[in-house]
């Protein structure tokens, strides 16, 4: 008996092997014809210089002076600081801080936590009469410890809030809970916070005896002294509102190295351009007990809230325009050879109908990808530099956020150019098949607030609710991949389009974008088996 050993043959399956060679001669078939008529790279060069072009266009035509340091703000709009993780925050508080070096803690008890809400109007004096008793779901009082008060610094706090219990957070935008229930006289809440090195532990007790850990946040890079207090902050409501919240403590215990004395400062807070009505924030210690009283927030920024643009913004009116362009390229790429009747010889030659649309829609979709990537990369630098430029605030967004905008910039060309290669194989007519196209990938974007209207880019020519619609369940739901501005469950505000947010993520709009297409494909692929060529 003996074991014959060897390489296997080189294609096991025949058929198979054939089956992808003719794929492969198909794609390359479809390629050298897409290349060789130059009116279609030609209509590539002219809509990567429309879209770059409108993008110059939109940014330019945008002028606003804003804010460049901390302190006061040009023409309304309010100095914005960026967080640790380069993302725009809101930092606005009342602090009543004392300096701590090397390791310790500091425990307080908040006794109880009442509130303001405005019902005036900017420019009037603050008064009581134009205030009403409440306290805002996420008003926030507790301790704080900071490198530094400087806005948009490091930090990290424990507090008592309006609803949501007991939290420890840090850097605007980490979040987690600890007790339930408002801190009241009958049901006082203890603190504490702990520094060891760069790590802060936060710990909540009902009694001050039995205490419960909350969790940790390490803050790279901190000072040897560093600030720890007492903090309030109240947000302004989802209507605009603005509010205040007082938290009265006792029982403070600061242990460690703590040199120099207890100071009161309003950090980001402005009762003439923030908080008309309430007044700024104060700190009042009255022998064992303090009364801290505060407005504002420490969370991300909120762009209905303070206005600003992002580059994608910018892109968006010569992307729509440069979607048009490449509908009507592969329009003709695909119609054109039924309308010249060039299509028989290439059924002749390829027996397999629907390989050739596959072919020819994955030609034209790494061509729309590559065209795509390529141009966005290119013109968000330009719109944010113009934006910038001109005065405008522009939110920053990470590398890796602008990598994903790129690249979604380009998966949202291929998807649309897939799509408009099923729609010239289902209607045949270039004509009918470039207004088809239109009204399916481009109208929906122009009902919505997409171009003409509201959230990302304008006042909505849509109504909320139907504009609302056409970004979630038709291909308008691919533009939310220009979507840079993130929602956070730590602000109570409507994340809507009329205030800057794309109803979906990014993968979803592009998921529901596929889905069109996968089925308007599918439906040209089952008609072009059928019928005659």
């Amino acid at each position: 008996m003996s074991i014959v050993t060897g390489a296997a043959p080189e294609h096991s399956d025949p058929i198979a092997a054939r089956a992808g060679s003719a794929w492969r001669a198909t794609v390359r078939a479809e390629w050298i014809k897409f290349r060789t008529v130059r009116g279609w790279p030609a209509g590539l060069v002219l809509a990567a210089f429309l879209l770059v072009t409108f993008t110059f266009v939109v940014a330019n035509g945008h002028h606003q002076d804003i804010c460049t340091g901390v302190g006061d703000c040009h023409a309304g709009h309010p100095y914005v600081p960026t967080g640790p993780g380069g993302q725009a925050v809101t930092d606005s508080y009342q602090f009543y801080g004392h300096p701590l070096t090397g390791n310790g803690a500091l425990t307080a008890r908040v006794v109880s936590l009442t509130g303001l809400i405005s019902t005036g109007s900017a420019g009037q004096a603050p008064s009581m009469a134009n205030t009403r008793p409440g306290v805002t779901d996420w008003a926030k009082a507790g301790i704080l410890l900071t490198p530094n008060p400087r806005r948009g610094a490091a930090y990290a706090a424990v507090m008592a809030t309006g609803a949501h219990g007991i939290r420890f957070q840090h850097n605007y935008t980490y979040d987690r809970p600890g007790m339930p229930g408002t801190a009241t006289a009958a049901s006082p809440r203890w603190l504490r916070l702990t520094r060891t090195g760069d790590t802060i532990t936060a710990a909540d007790s009902p009694d001050g005896t039995t205490w419960h850990p909350i969790g940790t946040a390490r803050l790279p890079g901190l000072p040897v002294t560093v600030d720890v207090g007492l903090f309030a902050a109240s947000p302004v409501t989802p209507q605009g509102m603005a509010t205040q919240a007082t938290a009265h403590f006792d029982n403070l215990t600061l242990t460690g190295t703590a040199t120099g004395t207890w100071q009161a400062d309003s950090i980001g807070m402005s009762a003439q351009d923030y908080y008309p009505t309430l007044g700024p924030g104060s700190a009042q210690p009255s022998g064992s007990t303090v009364a801290v009283t505060g407005s504002g927030d420490l969370a991300p920024a909120v762009a209905g809230l303070i206005g600003g643009d992002t580059p994608g913004d910018t892109i968006m009116f010569g992307l729509v325009v440069a979607m048009v362009v490449l509908i009507v390229i592969v329009t003709s790429f695909v119609a054109g050879e039924y309308r010249r009747g060039l299509i028989r010889m290439t059924f002749a030659a390829t027996p397999g109908r629907a390989g050739v649309l596959m072919a020819k829609a994955a030609v034209i979709g790494v061509v729309a990808f590559a065209f795509g990537t390529v141009l966005a990369a290119i013109a968000l630098p330009i719109g944010r530099h113009v934006l910038t430029g001109n005065g405008n605030y522009v939110f920053p967004s990470a590398t890796a956020t602008t990598m994903r905008v790129i690249a979604g910039t380009g998966l949202l060309l291929a998807l649309t150019a897939i799509g408009a290669v099923g729609v010239a194989a289902l209607v045949r007519r270039s004509a009918a098949a470039v207004t088809l196209g239109i009204v399916v990938f481009v109208l929906p974007t122009l009902l919505g607030p997409g171009v003409l209207g509201s959230g990302p880019s304008g006042a909505s020519s849509a109504s909320g609710d139907i504009a609302e619609w056409l970004y979630r369940a038709t291909p308008a739901a691919g533009l939310s991949v220009l979507g840079t501005l993130a929602r956070s469950a730590l602000v109570d505000y409507p994340f809507t389009l009329a205030n800057g947010y794309y109803p979906l993520g990014p993968r979803a709009g592009l998921a529901v974008l596929a889905a069109w297409v996968a089925a308007i494909l599918a439906a040209a692929a089952i008609v072009t088996r059928r019928r005659d060529a």
